[in-house]
């Protein structure tokens, strides 16, 4: 089985523009491939998890990743599944954001000499002269077709600025320089971006008469429809200090069981050979898979050290092993229940856990809160429902 096989298998590829000459590519090794990243934010999230994962599976077959950062598409904002405009960032936002994605990206794929290389296209975009775009990329675009783009259908509305509708032309631009420049002949995307893509080869072609592919890989959605890495308090963040590696264990460990085999199959690198076997288990051991979900993806994203000790306390949560529950240490000026609560992130506001509070949901070492006053002590245990459990310190 090749890696395009193997990924058909996974249930990753969602559209390609030419498969035989993609499975070709990708099978020999023969893809320079690109994927961009929207600096959006100092950390990346679950949600480009998938794309990590795709980039590392194909680096591994022989193919050539290029990773984008877009310090000058981030100026714009890509309108896809937006129902209103991003918020403008400042440049230096945007460089520490591309910097921040670097670093967490080096985890995943192996930069250097004929492996992977890494690219802003704030290194061309912000160089160009906008009489020059309009006259050698504008020219390869009707906005008939431009309007009829998914991404632009939605936001029609609401109200679609002119600098948004330039996206589709910033990211065809893009695939063309890299092209020029990187020799890319593939890009690679969520299912969202398809548009664009498209836009993107079509312009390769009218431009050089190169032939360009494109491949976009299933958005994984829970079963409740939204995208993955979303929970009550936000994205599921790759960045430690945002998403702690225990929380990062637990938010895989506590997936709907309908997703799980789903996501061992697209996320982890266990073989299909084992994620065979494992479809066979009885269904009493739904557990078990989650648990190896969590570890597998853990350990990717913050290695087997941390890992483990994320299992160590889940396991001591839920096993009555309080010697190893995950420990928050806190700086608060009062040391009641409610801005305990709030400052050890279980809570999101005040109002937030007196509710929880008044439903029953929170006890104190082994006895349930009533009282919204209650003291906490240092080394107090907090227990929010049946699956967060935290040790309370204080500086």
């Amino acid at each position: 089985m090749g890696i395009y096989e193997e990924l058909r298998a996974r249930g990753l590829i969602a559209q390609v523009t030419d498969e035989e000459e993609i499975r070709e590519l990708i099978n020999n090794g023969g893809a320079r491939f690109y994927i961009g990243f929207d600096p959006t934010a100092d950390s990346l999230h679950v949600g480009h998890f998938m794309a990590l994962c795709l980039m590392k599976r194909l680096q591994m077959a022989g193919n050539k990743p290029v990773v984008l950062v877009g310090g000058g598409t981030g100026h714009i904002g890509d309108p896809s599944g937006r129902t209103d405009m991003r918020t403008m960032m400042t440049d230096e936002t945007i460089n520490h954001n591309c910097e921040c994605f670097k670093k967490q990206m080096e985890r995943f794929i192996e930069f250097g000499e004929d492996k992977a290389v890494m690219v802003n296209n704030a290194d061309w975009l912000l160089k160009l002269n906008y009489v020059e775009l309009l006259r050698e990329v504008g020219a390869c675009f009707t906005v008939n077709n431009m309007l009829r783009a998914e991404c632009y259908k939605q936001r029609m509305e609401k109200g679609l600025s002119f600098l948004e509708f330039n996206y589709m032309i910033m990211q065809a631009y893009d695939f063309w320089y890299l092209s020029e420049h990187y020799g890319c002949n593939m890009q690679f995307g969520g299912d969202d971006q398809w548009s664009n893509m498209l836009a993107g080869t079509e312009l390769i072609r009218k431009k050089t008469g190169k032939d360009a592919y494109a491949m976009t890989i299933t958005l994984l959605l829970n079963s409740e429809g939204k995208k993955m890495g979303k929970t009550a308090k936000g994205a599921v963040w790759l960045d430690e200090n945002k998403t702690s590696p225990y929380d990062f264990y637990q938010y895989w460990r506590n997936i709907d069981d309908a997703d799980v085999m789903k996501c061992i199959k697209m996320l982890t690198f266990i073989s299909l050979e084992e994620i065979g076997e494992m479809e066979k288990w009885d269904p009493s051991r739904i557990n078990e898979k989650k648990e190896i979900l969590a570890f597998e993806l853990t350990k990717l994203v913050h290695g087997e050290e941390k890992a483990k000790a994320a299992q160590a306390q889940a396991k001591a949560a839920f096993g009555g092993d309080s010697e190893n529950l995950p420990e928050k240490t806190l700086s608060v000026e009062t040391k009641n229940i409610i801005p305990v609560l709030v400052a050890a992130g279980i809570c999101t506001s005040n109002g937030e856990a007196r509710r929880l509070i008044a439903q029953g949901g929170v006890s104190l070492n082994d006895t349930k809160v009533t009282d919204i006053n209650a003291p906490v002590s240092d080394g107090d245990v907090i227990h929010k429902g049946k699956k967060v459990h935290v040790r309370i310190k204080f500086n």
